[in-house]
């Protein structure tokens, strides 16, 4: 019997109004993660991974909002009275973002590491200060106790000298120095669900192997979740189980992370897979590229979103019908109308 999620995304939609328009950035996500598994979000710039990730936390930041679907989660540590509805789950959805059970959830429960460490810290106040107050917003701990807990997350995440670093400030670290810090900010609080937004993109590369090697140990150590959002395939096929493919803020392929890699479905997926680089792959050879590029918000494609890009695109059916998540084979699910007939009459 498989394990009951943490998490369960239905149908999220998150919409941003605008004076041109409405941008549909997340339009009906589903998904779900448990406990201790790596899940990916991985798609173009664009298609809805970062929206996505913080709809779940409510940070999503006006004029867009949560307009449809649920975000059931099972807390694991605060006790919330709704919590007792929909068999011990909590529809984030319905909360208040600004509102004591939120606020109680997020840092707690659920922890962010931001796609820019530097934007993120505080430049007027030290690392370790910014610890002790996130350790102290959400355990009855006193300073000392919390500056404790702060020096001994530095620690975990392999920063040297941590006693030195607790006193210095963001923009006094190197790249990946500041990246370890906010995974230990992110930590402070021992999260059940860790969702890592792009946490490799901005650092060299032997860093972003040190990082992607400390979230693996970490994970393993403290049976944590992750939401893992990027859109480097490599990275997510060293440490994602599961994989859920966006595009244009919809899931087009979901399943398990050797399905998606060794039998893609979906187009895109495909299409994804075939850009990138491979030890087999002809020294000054062009990669083939997906055609075409992502279509502006407000000039969204009738029937499936990816029909202008597709080699597969069939007339008539592709450009006026939008395919439905359905499964294909075992875990594996994808939309697409090469897969599944479109529905007849409409």
């Amino acid at each position: 019997m498989q394990e009951q999620p943490i998490l369960s995304v239905r149908d999220l939609r998150t919409y941003f109004f605008l004076d041109e328009g409405i941008v549909r950035a997340v339009d009906g996500v589903s998904f779900e993660v448990r406990a201790g598994e790596v899940v990916g979000l991985v798609g173009e710039s664009g298609c809805g991974k970062s929206v996505t990730g913080k709809s779940i936390l409510r940070i999503v930041e006006p004029p867009g909002r949560v307009v449809g679907g649920e975000i059931l989660y099972r807390p694991q540590k605060v006790s919330i009275q709704k919590a007792q509805q929909a068999n011990g789950f909590v529809d984030l959805a319905k909360l208040d973002p600004m509102g004591r059970e939120m606020r109680s959830i997020r840092g707690a429960e659920i922890a962010l590491i931001p796609q820019e460490p530097m934007a993120s810290f505080s430049p007027v106040h030290t690392i370790g200060f910014q610890l002790v107050e996130a350790i102290r917003l959400h355990q009855a701990v006193d300073e000392e106790e919390a500056r404790l807990i702060a020096l001994e997350r530095l620690r975990e995440v392999g920063v040297p000298s941590p006693e030195q670093r607790f006193h210095a400030y963001s923009w006094e670290l190197s790249g990946g120095l500041r990246q370890r810090a906010i995974i230990a900010m992110a930590l402070a609080c021992n999260p059940a669900l860790l969702i890592a937004d792009e946490p490799t993109t901005a650092i060299d590369v032997t860093t972003q192997a040190q990082v992607l090697n400390l979230l693996r140990s970490l994970q393993r150590e403290r049976r944590m979740a992750i939401i893992f959002i990027t859109h480097d395939l490599g990275v997510i096929a060293q440490v994602a189980s599961y994989v859920v493919v966006m595009y244009l803020g919809c899931v087009v392929e979901r399943g398990p992370v050797e399905d998606i890699f060794h039998s893609p479905q979906h187009p895109y997926t495909q299409a994804l897979l075939r850009s990138i680089p491979s030890l087999r792959t002809p020294p000054r050879s062009f990669l083939p590229a997906i055609e075409g590029s992502i279509p502006h918000p407000f000039n969204r494609p009738p029937g499936c979103p990816f029909h202008p890009r597709c080699r597969s695109f069939m007339p008539g059916t592709c450009d006026r019908q939008q395919p439905t998540l359905q499964p294909v084979q075992g875990l594996q699910w994808a939309s697409c109308f090469l897969l599944h007939p479109a529905p007849q009459g409409r």
